[in-house]
């Protein structure tokens, strides 16, 4: 099978180039399963209801989480409503939602993990013994796993990638918005890239406005974050899983609006 996997799509922006290029690599790919991580989809801090289903309707199989997936408070009581659109694994028990979802299509499984790193971020229970238990859970199902690794640190990423290396077909990095050169595929039929970047405007700081982001680090103030506004553009991997669950091939790659 081939999965596409989009890099965090960030507000507004991230959504309407997203809707355009889609159908651009679906023709070019021709993906079974296509994944992106939609936690900044909302105003570049969080997810709402609306916003999720309007993602779902341009063609996505499932929209992965991380640290800004409950900053909008409405979508807290709706994540159970919506089963294609996970929050980290790794969260305590009892927070809405949940973590993994099992994907079908004719005859094709694939399993999707979502999970958060703590290397500064939030200190959630640990990635690698939550994976560890939803992987074995997974196989019984399907040999077909992605895990989206939702993480600050580049070693903590490349740590995790070689923790599951043989276990999973893939572990994409996310949340940094800057695509990573150092997509291979392991030994061990792992597919890995520490970023797999961002869906939004490319001429910004990391989807913000220039100019904001400046004054924030030049200041130390707290002026308001604002989406970048301008021609987007996609940043995406896309890999081939045999039958065995074992990643051959991993292509990064960017579209762009023209």
């Amino acid at each position: 099978m081939r999965v596409l996997f989009i890099g965090d799509i960030f507000g507004e922006p991230g959504r309407k180039v997203l809707k355009k290029g889609l159908t651009d690599l679906k023709e070019i790919f021709n993906p079974d399963f296509i994944i992106a991580n939609g936690e900044n989809a909302a105003h570049g801090a969080g997810i709402t209801y609306e916003i999720a289903k309007e993602l779902f309707s341009f063609g996505l199989d499932v929209l992965t989480g991380g640290n800004h997936i409950f900053d909008k408070r409405a979508i807290w009581d709706r994540l159970n409503e919506l089963p294609y659109l996970l929050r980290p694994a790794n969260f305590p028990e009892g927070v809405p939602g949940k973590g993994y979802v099992i994907l079908y299509k004719g005859k094709l499984k694939l399993g999707v993990i979502s999970l958060q790193g703590r290397i500064e971020m939030a200190p959630i229970d640990s990635p690698f013994a939550v994976g560890d238990s939803l992987i074995e859970g997974v196989k019984k199902e399907t040999p077909a796993i992605v895990i989206d690794f939702h993480a600050e640190a580049t070693a903590e990423k490349k740590a995790l990638g070689y923790y599951f290396e043989g276990r999973v077909s893939a572990v994409i990095g996310t949340h940094t918005h800057v695509q990573t050169a150092d997509e291979e595929v392991f030994k061990g039929g792992t597919a890995y890239i520490s970023d797999v970047g961002m869906c939004g405007v490319h001429d910004s700081v990391i989807g913000l406005e220039k100019e904001v982001a400046i004054k924030r680090f030049i200041t130390q103030m707290p002026w308001t974050f604002r989406p970048a506004e301008g021609k987007g553009a996609i940043d995406y991997v896309v890999f081939d899983i045999l039958d065995n669950g074992k990643s051959n091939t991993i292509k990064r790659g960017q579209w762009k609006e023209q």
